[in-house]
């Protein structure tokens, strides 16, 4: 890739209604992501199927399953197994794809817990050879007693080494409105940036629920409106941001669309490609 590009990943978890249940589907499916344009895939499980298999079909295809995001139960309770697994396929990547609410910065005690935990699984993973990765929404970005955001204290607490960025745009955006500045902030600790477009208007107090997760903390009441869109198809604006990341040494630029209202998940998946493509990706 250029210097002004970064190869596009795909994180699977937008397309799971086409590979949970179907664990006949999941060659056909990458073969229709490899033809949309993408370069790799960030797996969100293993549908079932052996490894091994995995990383033959994406070899057969021509996709880097470039990271996989792995709960924290499942990072906690079977970690050695987890990067047997992981390691097997060829994936560079382990990523904790989120944060429970009593670990929350909000909770500072458990907050400082889960840190103390997700250093330990980072020391572990980096021995492996593999790179430890926390991808953010946006309860992240609360301040904590000190004033500073507990998402930048994550990173000041665990070494370089044992934890890096995976930024999600949508939710760095809906939280600070700064996800260029934070993109650079985070320079040469940031190798994924995850592009998720969406639309937000009015007060939402209810998103999680707005956006399929049911969880306790799904507040009703607001006026306003929270949805996801394809890249390039919500308010975003993503010429910075692709600029952003690039400069900040970024190895990889990866869609992901959490839900799809009416529109089929790989559909979106094609036209955010398509939208890609158009600015020059």
């Amino acid at each position: 890739m250029g210097e002004n590009r970064l190869p596009v990943g795909l994180q699977l978890y937008g397309i799971r209604d086409r590979l949970e249940d179907f664990p006949g589907e999941f060659e056909p499916v990458m073969e229709k992501i490899k033809a949309m344009g993408y370069d790799g895939v960030e797996l969100a499980g293993l549908y079932g199927l052996e490894p091994r298999f995995i990383r033959e079909v994406l070899d057969r295809v021509g996709l880097v399953p470039l990271g996989a995001h792995v709960p924290f139960a499942e990072m906690c309770g079977r970690l050695l197994e987890v990067i047997s697994d992981y390691r097997e396929i060829g994936v560079k990547y382990l990523v904790m794809p989120y944060m429970a609410e009593e670990y929350r910065p909000a909770n500072p005690d458990g907050f400082y817990s889960f840190m103390k935990t997700l250093g330990r699984i980072g020391e572990t993973v980096h021995r492996a050879g593999m790179t430890l990765l926390y991808h953010n929404h946006d309860f992240e970005f609360v301040r904590l007693l000190d004033g500073e955001y507990g998402y930048d204290r994550m990173f000041e607490m665990i070494p370089h080494e044992y934890l890096m960025a995976e930024l999600d745009t949508c939710w760095c955006d809906v939280a600070t409105g700064r996800t260029v500045e934070y993109i650079g902030k985070y320079d040469r600790r940031i190798p994924v940036v995850h592009l998720k477009d969406y639309i937000k208007k009015g007060e939402v107090r209810n998103m999680y629920k707005l956006i399929g997760l049911k969880t306790e903390e799904a507040e009703e009441g607001g006026t306003g409106y929270f949805g996801f869109r394809a890249v390039g198809f919500g308010q975003m604006i993503w010429e910075p941001v692709l600029e952003a990341a690039c400069k900040a040494g970024a190895q990889w630029a990866v869609v992901e669309q959490d839900e799809h209202y009416e529109t089929d998940s790989l559909e979106c998946a094609r036209r955010s490609r398509e939208y890609l493509k158009i600015l020059g990706w």
